[in-house]
């Protein structure tokens, strides 16, 4: 008899932990009880007697909950449900030095897909004022070659203001975790710096083009201003370029042209 075979008439042995056995049963009632943000959860000594383990076992499952801010403790209501912060669990773990390389060229990228697939929430909600405080931000801008590594703060008050007019506190909560990585990602020579192309957008020039409100012009912009990063992320290890000439094409047409 063959091991498919077997594994089909012998249940293979759940190897987790008691406490991990725990914790993902009461995020299956959490679930199947259908409980929202607010809602109290039973005590630890109904879910141990209903368990049938101990209550250190329960409260250490529930320490982990905390921890993934799925629950939390309120004075007088006991243990209840927490609607997590999903910028918060990934701050714990988003340590560039600690990250692989893999993970470090994947949140580089994100990066990039976010800001230039946000353009039109900018453009559809930024007030008259948001653009005067974007102005005020880039008024001082000196020119940069593509070869300069960015200024953190700079790129934060700027970059933050954009996702700040997005409305979305997810979004904004984002931008301040990526960017600490993205400089990381950048610096340390994790991405490849030798392109030939060194034109791009500038804050300035992407303020004016947010000025006249057009979310096309807008997101072709901010994709034109990210192209520098773009080209690093196309080379591969062995210093050839991956396949780019449908996004070549899109950045030579006319329009984009028309915003250098």
């Amino acid at each position: 008899m063959n091991t498919e075979d077997l594994k089909s008439l012998i249940p293979a042995v759940d190897t987790r932990s008691l406490v991990d056995r725990v914790e993902m049963n009461l995020m299956d009632f959490f679930i199947k009880r259908n409980l929202k943000p607010g809602d109290p959860i039973p005590k630890e000594i109904e879910l141990s007697a209903a368990m049938g383990v101990s209550r250190t076992v329960i409260r250490e499952s529930l320490n982990r909950l905390k921890t993934m801010g799925l629950v939390e403790a309120k004075k007088h209501r006991g243990t209840i449900i927490k609607s997590p912060d999903i910028a918060e669990i990934l701050q714990k773990s988003m340590i560039p030095r600690i990250l692989n390389e893999s993970t470090l060229r994947d949140v580089f990228e994100m990066r990039l897909i976010l800001e230039v697939g946000m353009a039109d929430l900018v453009v559809s909600r930024a007030s008259d004022e948001d653009i005067e405080a974007l102005f005020s931000i880039v008024k001082d801008e000196s020119l940069q070659t593509a070869d300069t590594l960015f200024d953190v703060d700079y790129e934060i008050r700027f970059h933050g203001k954009l996702y700040e007019i997005t409305g979305n506190d997810t979004l904004k909560s984002f931008q301040s975790l990526l960017l600490p990585i993205f400089n990381y990602a950048y610096s340390t020579g994790l991405i490849n710096k030798h392109f030939e192309n060194k034109h791009y957008v500038s804050h300035k020039e992407l303020v004016e083009i947010l000025r006249h409100r057009d979310a096309d012009k807008f997101r072709n912009g901010m994709r034109w201003h990210l192209e520098n990063h773009f080209k690093r992320i196309m080379i591969n290890p062995d210093g050839s370029a991956e396949n780019v000439t449908e996004t070549e094409a899109t950045l030579n047409s006319p329009e984009i042209s028309s915003l250098s």
